[in-house]
């Protein structure tokens, strides 16, 4: 598979089309079997607040995975991601109900490199905080 995505289509400044993610204990549940990391802080909300947090919360490499789909969605390939990069600053509080968290992601062409790449940078946002920072990645587009 190729990205679908023609690098002389794009512009800095372009912006991907957003999408926000849901998040529910479930969903940290069925994560943790897969990614091994069954850390208390992401399914007991009395250990989770024991050790300071305000509830249970995502799992960071989640929040990540969720992030990065934008670009994977836009691009038609996700192995054209060739660099991906955040930093970790607000956790994604997932309560106890129905609704859960939501995990809402904004990207934008940031700059055209040599070799048909791109450095997109992206948002997340989560209950009106941004919760990923320095979040970056370098696609190759077709």
């Amino acid at each position: 598979m190729t990205a679908q995505i023609q690098y002389a289509d794009v512009e800095v400044g372009t912006e991907l089309p957003a999408a926000s993610f849901p998040v529910t204990r479930a969903t940290l549940v069925r994560y943790a079997g897969a990614s091994g990391d069954f850390n208390p802080i992401h399914w007991n909300e009395k250990f989770a607040k024991e050790v300071g947090l305000p509830d249970v919360i995502a799992h960071g490499m989640f929040t990540m995975a969720e992030a990065i789909r934008v670009v994977t969605d836009w691009v038609g390939d996700p192995g054209a991601v060739v660099e991906y990069g955040v930093r970790f600053t607000k956790p994604v509080v997932v309560p106890n109900d129905d609704q859960g968290a939501l995990i809402e992601v904004t990207a934008k062409v940031a700059q055209k490199l040599d070799d048909n790449r791109v450095r997109v940078d992206l948002t997340a946002m989560s209950a009106g905080q941004k919760v990923l920072g320095m979040s970056r990645a370098v696609v190759r587009l077709a």
